[in-house]
């Protein structure tokens, strides 16, 4: 059982140390897997055989994972209606 533990918590590792690169920024990641640890932490409570604990390190994981591969693109509208968001130079792309 500790064998698995370690194996999940160094992918967590893992997952976390390559997340922000695929993340647009990291304080979007941190807020995603501190609403993952709370989360899971209430899930921990409340799931017979799950410690706190270990709710709130999976939640976390989780939670940053969604983070890191979620696009969060911020649409706005021309004056014709249309919706467009902004690339990395800054140019308009519609969708």
């Amino acid at each position: 059982m500790k064998t698995a533990k370690y194996i999940v918590g160094v992918a967590a590792m893992a997952l976390g140390l390559a997340s922000p690169a695929y993340a647009q920024s990291a304080g979007e990641l941190l807020k995603g897997g501190a609403i993952g640890g709370a989360g899971g932490a209430v899930a921990g409570a409340v799931i017979p055989g799950l410690s706190v604990g270990n709710g709130a390190l999976i939640g976390a994981a989780g939670g940053a994972a969604v983070t890191a591969l979620t696009k969060n693109k911020r649409y706005y509208r021309d004056s014709r209606g249309r919706r467009y968001s902004l690339d990395k130079r800054g140019r308009r792309t519609y969708r």
